[in-house]
């Protein structure tokens, strides 16, 4: 089997989460260093960016969740049924999620607006403006939103027993990710 090839879109979210990743470790890097080894010198705001770097990070990779079957679904009882039935109970899955994730949307936008009124900002010395925080609720809602879309979508109308069902291996080209070749097969 071939290996499947990431779409931009994946490409992307990952890139920016590993970016936020690297500069939340970085920053806490210089705020050790500089609180043991030249207090002087120390950052009082460390914290704060590493929490909202790490909050973005969190909300972007939830979409990969998805696309991966990483996030809450019924796979015990899904082991129990049929493929007819396996497709149901996906599509299902599908459609309580993409409840959830529009009101995550929609619940977000609401505290960002707020946010933007009230010209909210941080309590620490750097004042960040606490509506950049609060729009990654609804950035991740709206990838997630787009992602279950997609999945169930392709639940009611490309349902392939074969492939699409829990304990199956999937072909390189469905919407799962992962390395599907054995180790020494490339």
């Amino acid at each position: 089997m071939s290996q499947r090839h990431d779409t931009i879109w994946d490409t992307i979210e990952r890139t920016l989460v590993g970016i936020l990743g690297a500069v939340a470790m970085a920053v806490g890097l210089l705020q050790v260093v500089g609180r043991y080894l030249f207090p002087r010198y120390a950052i009082s705001w460390a914290e704060e960016v590493i929490v909202y770097l790490i909050i973005w990070g969190v909300m972007i990779i939830s979409s990969q969740l998805v696309r991966t079957d990483g996030h809450v679904r019924p796979d015990l009882v899904l082991r129990l049924v049929p493929p007819a039935g396996q497709r149901w109970l996906e599509a299902f899955n599908c459609i309580v999620a993409l409840a959830f994730s529009v009101g995550m949307v929609w619940y977000g936008w609401e505290i960002v607006n707020t946010s933007w009124l009230l010209d909210e900002t941080s309590s620490s010395d750097l004042q960040f403006p606490m509506w950049i925080y609060y729009t990654a609720l609804p950035a991740g809602g709206v990838l997630m939103t787009v992602r279950y879309a997609i999945r169930l979508y392709r639940y009611l109308f490309h349902f392939d027993p074969r492939t699409m069902t829990v304990g199956h291996h999937l072909p390189p080209d469905h919407e799962v990710s992962g390395n599907l070749t054995t180790q020494g097969q490339h």
